[in-house]
This record gives structure tokens, C-alpha cells and sequence, in this order.
């Protein structure tokens, strides 16, 4: 999938259901639009870290919906704590004016939770 291809969206609660919507929440939150001339992609969550307090909230609140989903399928603490930093350094870096906006091109923490609930699910479905 690319910067310009969205994945499906599906109401489905099985962990493949979930993966599908999580895989559209980090691409639409970490790589759906492309900057023109790179090879570089920004989503949602760097486009609102533009917007000074509020775009940060928002984009916390899409991260912290990965880690609902990850609790609903059992994921351990261990792991839930991993996911959460992951969001904290996101929310953190992404507050600051226009170093939240590189942060959020190179850090893509959605995409790196749901790698992790992907990881985990793959472990405990063998």
C-alpha cells in the first residue's frame, strides 16, 4: 500500500477486522497524503500537529483507539506500556511547532503500534 492508497475499512470485531481498521487509522493518520517532490509521506496526525493544542489532542485520541482495540484482544501490559510510549514520544514531539511536523514524517507511531498488535496477534493465533 502507498501514501495514496487507502485500505478498507470493515466492522467486523474479529482480529482481522480490527487490523483492517487499524491499518486504515495509521495510514490515514501517518502516510495518507505525500509531500510533493519527496518520496516522504504525512498523515492526519502531522497535519494537525500544525494546529498548536487542539491537533494534538485529536491525533492522541486516534492513537489512543489503537490501544483500546489492542486491550479488547488481550494484548499483555507489557506490551500495552510499549505502545503507550510510543503514543507519549509521539504527543510529546508532535506539540512542538514545526519539529512536531518532521517528528511526525520519520516516527509514525500507529504504524509502529499496530506493526506490534500485529506481531502479538500473529504470536497467540498460531
Amino acid at each position: 500500500m502507498n501514501a495514496m492508497t487507502s485500505p478498507s475499512i470493515t466492522l467486523d470485531l474479529t482480529p482481522q477486522g480490527t487490523m483492517q481498521r487499524l491499518e486504515w487509522l495509521a495510514w490515514f493518520s501517518d502516510s495518507a497524503l505525500r509531500i510533493p517532490g519527496t518520496s516522504r509521506s504525512v498523515g492526519a496526525d502531522g497535519v494537525l500537529s500544525l494546529v498548536p493544542g487542539v491537533g494534538t489532542l485529536v491525533g492522541t485520541g486516534m492513537s489512543l483507539y489503537v490501544i483500546g482495540e489492542a486491550v479488547r484482544h488481550g494484548v499483555p501490559a507489557r506490551l500495552l506500556t510499549r505502545m503507550g510510549l510510543n503514543i507519549a514520544a509521539d504527543t510529546a514531539l508532535g506539540a512542538i511547532p514545526v519539529i512536531g511536523f518532521v517528528f511526525d514524517m520519520a516516527f509514525k507511531a500507529n504504524t509502529r503500534n499496530l506493526n506490534l498488535l500485529r506481531q502479538h496477534l500473529a504470536e497467540t493465533h498460531r
